[in-house]
């Protein structure tokens, strides 16, 4: 039994099972993929620019939806943190 606050924190609010990861969903596929490509295509090409772009949109679509409609507070903290981290990567 796990105590109340990390019970609360992990529990997914629709099926009641704790959820700490889940099977990845299309956006975040996409940046896995995207990435891939930018990573193989090298940041110098254009086929690897428009790759890094693909996948960073990918991401941010992913944490968005994350920060809106996680199934539970763990899911949307981690939601946020991506946001957070590519907002101070993208103004720094």
């Amino acid at each position: 039994m796990l105590p109340a606050v990390l019970d609360w924190f992990f529990r997914d609010r629709t099926s009641g099972r704790i959820v700490i990861g889940q099977w990845p969903n299309t956006p975040l596929w996409l940046f896995g993929v995207m990435l891939s490509v930018a990573w193989i295509a090298g940041e110098d090409t254009a086929v690897g620019q428009w790759a890094d772009l693909a996948s960073r949109i990918a991401l941010a679509v992913w944490a968005g939806d994350e920060l809106l409609r996680g199934v539970n507070p763990w899911r949307r903290c981690l939601g946020a943190a991506v946001v957070i981290g590519m907002a101070v990567r993208l103004f720094a």
